[in-house]
């Protein structure tokens, strides 16, 4: 899928959210904590996913004519390498997908040893974090460990002329009570006051709303 194609769905998301939302008032909903710091030495997040459009490289040692480089997952979630046709990928770690290559290439050669490296990242939806609504560039980002809420919309260009930042929502799923959450977020007194207590942790699959202003 095309970058353009998927940043004309997301406008179309964006549009579609705020017409569900512009008619609010100010934003509602408990305020998640605030971030207090961010550990220098980020530790590891949850084991990655691989998702569709995501690039791998795929080592077999001592066997080069197998290897291959820049080998993108299809929109349908396969890949295809020498002699490793139309393997599922999106759904699984590196480690999986290395395991069921070595399976499928120990047909044809003795104990092959097999590595999966991401080279780059786009995740599976849960693994991304999307920015929706009055923001220079609504975009579906891949989630990092230690992310925050600051750290997201630098990545989109910041809030548009006209956004109601501290209007804006957080939507997360939480998985211990397999509900739908939302919470208040203060991203104009983040972005544009500098109020460092606005600024809170993201997770994986969270959803940013941003409003338009009603004038």
């Amino acid at each position: 899928m095309s970058a353009k194609r998927i940043n004309s769905l997301l406008a179309g998301t964006a549009m579609a959210v705020l017409g569900l939302t512009g008619c609010a008032g100010a934003g509602s909903g408990p305020e998640l904590p605030s971030v207090q710091h961010v550990p220098l030495q980020e530790g590891p997040s949850e084991e990655y996913i691989i998702g569709p459009l995501d690039e791998l490289t795929i080592h077999v040692w001592r066997n080069p004519e197998l290897s291959a480089e820049s080998v993108q997952v299809r929109p349908d979630g396969r890949i295809t390498t020498p002699l490793v046709t139309d393997m599922p990928a999106v759904g699984k770690t590196p480690a999986m997908l290395q395991e069921d290559i070595r399976l499928q290439l120990s047909q044809y050669i003795s104990e092959p040893i097999v590595s999966v490296i991401v080279t780059n990242f786009a995740g599976t939806f849960s693994q991304q974090v999307r920015i929706v609504g009055a923001t220079a560039q609504p975009a579906s980002i891949p989630y990092r460990a230690n992310m925050t809420v600051l750290d997201a919309m630098i990545a989109v260009g910041g809030l548009s002329e006209y956004a109601s930042g501290n209007r804006a929502k957080l939507i997360r799923f939480d998985r211990e009570s397999g509900q739908q959450r939302e919470y208040r977020l203060r991203l104009a007194d983040l972005l544009k006051d500098g109020d460092s207590s606005a600024n809170v942790m993201l997770r994986p699959g969270d959803v940013v709303i941003i409003p338009e202003s009603n004038f």
